[in-house]
């Protein structure tokens, strides 16, 4: 048997990709984060599947689950919101399964920054405005973050910042941020996006936490941060160039992109 822990993605049932669709259909017990994961993708699951909600489960109750259907030589379909390689709390699932011996899979879902940079239909990298894409949270009661991770070490690369789990602390980050990007720096909140009640408030350190208003208490939320939101005047990427001589477009087979 083998635990398939599967990124279940952002919310919209149709965001998971195939491979963890069927990978749902064939496993006769999931494992699912019910507070985060759109209950409509458990349609997938066979079924007489037993199907369990992790939420008000501690790790210990967790891995019990997954020993048990070890015992049994039944699949695991483990689902969690979004992509697993962030904030996902795999990691340390992971290490109790690996001194156990117990096998496991991994399938990558959408991750919420990218589904917040679809519903913005902006492209988060762009030629001479923004190379570098951070993905990064403000500190909370669960985890500190390390010294050399602090928010304004980061806002000084003047990269495009894509903050997870930390609307609560908008006004904070706001302070934190206006010295590096300034006040007309473009910001975006999207809350539960892809979801059928998906809120995006747009606008500018100055005047964001004004436009969001009390929603901002709210932690399933997306904040994405940087000039590329609303650039429209930047130099087309040498990709399309005709100009330009690529392995695929008249350059010699060793030529890069």
């Amino acid at each position: 048997m083998t635990i398939h822990f599967i990124g279940a993605g952002p919310g919209a049932p149709d965001l998971i990709t195939v491979r963890g669709r069927d990978l749902i259909a064939r496993c006769p017990v999931c494992l699912h984060a019910g507070s985060l994961v759109h209950p409509d993708i458990l349609a997938h699951c066979p079924a007489e599947a037993r199907i369990i909600d992790t939420a008000p489960l501690s790790l210990d109750e967790i891995i019990a689950e997954m020993r048990a259907a070890h015992a049994a030589g039944l699949d695991v379909a483990r689902l969690h919101s979004g992509d697993l390689s962030i904030w996902s709390a795999m990691g340390e699932q992971l290490r109790r399964l690996d001194a156990l011996g117990i096998p496991y899979s991994v399938t990558p879902g959408v991750p919420a920054f990218a589904a917040a940079a679809a519903a913005l239909r902006r492209e988060l990298t762009l030629p001479e405005v923004a190379q570098t894409v951070v993905l990064t949270r403000t500190p909370g009661r669960a985890s500190a973050m390390p010294p050399a991770e602090r928010l304004e070490t980061l806002a000084a690369t003047g990269a495009t910042l894509a903050l997870h789990l930390s609307v609560h602390r908008l006004a904070d980050l706001v302070q934190a941020l206006l010295p590096h990007y300034g006040g007309d720096c473009p910001i975006a909140v999207a809350f539960r996006v892809s979801w059928p009640n998906e809120r995006v408030v747009r606008g500018t350190l100055d005047d964001i936490a004004q436009r969001v208003g009390p929603t901002a208490s709210e932690r399933t939320a997306i904040i994405l941060v940087g000039r590329v939101l609303a650039a429209n005047d930047f130099r087309n990427s040498a990709l399309y160039d005709a100009d330009h001589r690529r392995r695929f477009r008249g350059g010699a087979a060793g030529d890069r992109p």
